[in-house]
């Protein structure tokens, strides 16, 4: 045998191996956090490993898991508090090795029908808790910033074909995510920044910006959001539809860490609104419990997207040809072209739990949020920040700096209790956590709480 047919032969024992890790992993009760690496140091650890003849099997995986492994956090873990954390349910992380182990291209209809048809059928269910009308349709990319890219992208051509106008605007708050000032950025389009009411977009908030622009580019369409990162802040949705449907706007809504409030009867009514959106976007590897990497996107009108995304190439053509009218193909209605079935995790496990299950670990992040805001009433030491809205919670240590919260993010990953980094609110460093993850408890709040004394 060949060094080249050795690669596609199947090993049973390097089978066993890999399966066992992955075993061993998936019964984990709570994954460890770990701790940050050295660049130097694991450079030196992984030195010489790619080389003519490779190396045993059982020798690489062990570096992987004795040294690499350790130095990468944890994201699922219901100790990790920080950024948006992630926590996969057992049937999405099992699947998605069925997934990879399939290496199932999900482009197209003729290449992956039946993957399409489970991703799609998650889409109308989250198309229907958003209210979106039945001719909503999309995809699942890689994350919130490729779907706001690709939704943007429709939104600015859109605009330009209906004023006539190369230079155009769309309008947002300084609350939006990063990703979507970058796809402005890159799309060369003008932002026009909103003011707010106690943060939040609102219809009162827009039309006085409006009555103080004295831009003359034409404004095309209005970014707004449902779960803002830092804060949970959700904008007053259907107050903003309001006013992108008097001036012709385009309508998107980025939900990509609070669009699983939908399913939530504790805030639902915040989404009011998002029936109207002509974009939408969300997460599942978020609030929803799917794997990295995956983003739903969901049009009102996704023939507007296909035309705006659709590729041509002759070696293209044939997935195309013969689609019936209205059908469209995955890479069509984003910035994509190979794509991974990453929505099929997300739909297996839907299937198996159930949607009472996903709303009922939803509801739990969303009270730990609220009992933490109330346990913070009575201590001496904390302040409440803000009021919360989603499952963030913004706090501060009374007296504290930069260097003292930096302090405890050191103190608490050392020990392994949390992993909590500062964040900034209008100016000032604070405490912040992201709930997320349905084993994350109150009593591990109070934990590191006490660090803080």
């Amino acid at each position: 045998m060949t060094k080249a047919e050795r690669m596609h032969d199947f090993d049973p024992k390097l089978t066993d191996l890999v399966l066992t890790y992955v075993r061993d992993r998936v019964l984990l009760e709570e994954a460890p956090l770990d701790f940050p690496g050295v660049k130097v140091d694991l450079e030196k650890e992984i030195e010489g490993m790619i080389s003519a003849n490779g190396h045993d099997p059982v020798k690489v995986l062990d570096l992987y898991s004795e040294t690499l492994a350790k130095t990468i956090l944890s994201t699922d873990s219901p100790r990790f508090l920080s950024f948006i954390p992630a926590a996969p349910t057992k049937a999405s992380l099992l699947f998605d090795t069925v997934v990879g182990c399939a290496s199932i291209q999900g482009m197209s209809w003729l290449e992956a029908a039946g993957a399409l048809v489970a991703e799609n059928q998650v889409l109308r269910w989250i198309a229907d808790l958003a209210g979106m009308p039945a001719s909503a349709g999309g995809t699942f990319v890689s994350g919130g910033s490729a779907a706001n890219l690709s939704a943007l992208t429709v939104a600015r051509d859109v605009g330009r074909a209906r004023t006539g106008s190369k230079d155009v605007r769309i309008a947002l708050s300084h609350q939006a995510h990063s990703s979507i000032g970058n796809s402005l950025h890159i799309l060369s389009v003008e932002p026009f920044l909103l003011e707010t009411d106690d943060d939040v977009v609102t219809e009162a908030s827009v039309r006085r910006s409006l009555a103080k622009d004295t831009g003359s580019t034409p404004i095309v369409g209005i970014a707004v959001t449902a779960g803002t990162t830092n804060a949970g802040i959700v904008d007053d949705l259907a107050g903003v539809a309001k006013i992108a449907k008097e001036n012709n706007w385009w309508f998107h809504v980025d939900g990509a860490y609070g669009g699983a409030g939908l399913l939530s009867p504790l805030v639902r009514d915040l989404f009011n609104g998002l029936e109207h959106a002509d974009s939408f976007i969300t997460d599942p590897h978020k609030w929803w419990f799917a794997p990295f990497d995956c983003a739903a996107i969901l049009y009102k009108d996704p023939a507007l997207a296909v035309k705006v995304h659709t590729q041509d190439a002759s070696y293209l053509d044939v997935l195309h040809d013969g689609l019936p009218i209205g059908q469209f193909n995955p890479t069509d209605v984003a910035y994509h072209l190979t794509r991974r079935a990453r929505g099929l995790p997300f739909w297996f496990s839907l299937a198996v739990y159930g949607t009472d299950a996903y709303r009922d670990a939803v509801n739990v992040s969303i009270e730990l949020a609220r009992e933490t805001a109330k346990l913070i009433e009575t201590l001496d030491h904390i302040e409440l920040v803000k009021d919360p809205v989603l499952s963030v919670v913004i706090w501060r240590r009374i007296g504290w700096q930069l260097e003292d919260y930096e302090r405890l993010q050191t103190q608490l990953l050392n020990s392994q209790i949390a992993f909590v980094t500062p964040s900034k609110w209008k100016g000032e460093t604070v405490g912040r956590f992201a709930f997320l993850h349905p084993g994350t408890t109150l009593d591990l709040v109070k934990e590191i709480f006490e660090h803080c004394k």
